[in-house]
């Protein structure tokens, strides 16, 4: 009886934990284990754009704490010509679940002689968002807190493969999605606008049809765009092009090649 009762009342937490977490799914329509996008950075440097790194982004299938999950990578490295610039060497990588839940997300950052380690956790205990927050300093000392939000949260990370399954077919000019950005030591406001559409040429010398999406956050009262996204007006939403509005300085990205894609690319101009 003992360890009937004790079955039962692990049944009701996970049942408790899925409608938690079914509350931050979402179903993933635009792409698919082993998808490989990479892209050429460029730095505004004295009023000319100069050629100064490589970006690559990697999804694939894997297992989170025993479960099925989607894995995925972003790494920037600059060249020689960025480091007399400012040095800047970035990894990102997170987890989600297949229906695109939140799991875990990772920054490593050195930009310039600043180097930092984000984490953030995330957990579904009573129906409700659980995260717990980490960053990691050059000098080895750690801040580290939880929070119950209850509303569903994102990273920088997650956040991108959600926003990518969006239904922009049906969004009008200036539609807005908010929701909450977390990062190794804030939980912000931020929101995603449709601005529009418009041709990008990738330099990978193919011209798509793209949905124009800005991306901002809110810190200290204060609205701030963060980056800007190009993506093919199709059902993959491959970015084609990212301006990012750097604290020092205006960088931008441009694809290169795309692999794996979930679905057919018919956003392409003749």
């Amino acid at each position: 009886m003992r360890h009937l009762r004790i079955f039962m009342l692990t049944a009701v937490m996970l049942c408790a934990v899925g409608a938690a977490k079914a509350q931050c799914e979402f179903r993933n329509t635009a792409f698919k284990s082993g998808e490989f996008l990479s892209y050429n950075l460029y730095f505004n440097w004295k009023f000319v754009w100069v050629k100064v790194g490589t970006a690559s982004m990697y999804v694939v299938q894997s297992k989170y704490n025993g479960q099925n999950a989607y894995r995925a990578s972003l790494t920037t490295k600059g060249n020689s010509k960025m480091d007399k610039i400012f040095v800047m060497r970035d990894t990102l990588l997170c987890y989600s679940s297949l229906n695109l839940a939140p799991l875990y997300y990772r920054k490593g950052a050195l930009e310039g002689k600043r180097y930092t380690v984000d984490e953030v956790w995330y957990k579904y205990p009573g129906r409700k968002c659980h995260i717990t927050q980490s960053r990691l300093y050059k000098d080895g000392t750690r801040k580290r807190r939880s929070l119950n939000p209850g509303e569903c949260v994102y990273d920088m990370m997650n956040i991108f493969l959600r926003a990518r399954s969006f239904d922009l077919a049906h969004w009008k000019k200036g539609q807005i999605i908010n929701f909450r950005i977390a990062d190794g030591n804030s939980l912000n406001p931020a929101r995603v606008k449709l601005l529009g559409r418009k041709n990008v040429k990738g330099d990978n010398g193919v011209k798509y049809r793209c949905l124009e999406l800005s991306y901002t956050e809110q810190e200290n009262g204060k609205w701030r765009e963060i980056a800007r996204f190009f993506v093919t007006d199709d059902a993959n939403h491959v970015p084609v092009r990212l301006d990012m509005f750097l604290k020092f300085g205006a960088a931008k990205a441009f694809l290169t090649s795309m692999k794996g894609v979930k679905n057919k690319i018919n956003s392409q101009v003749k």
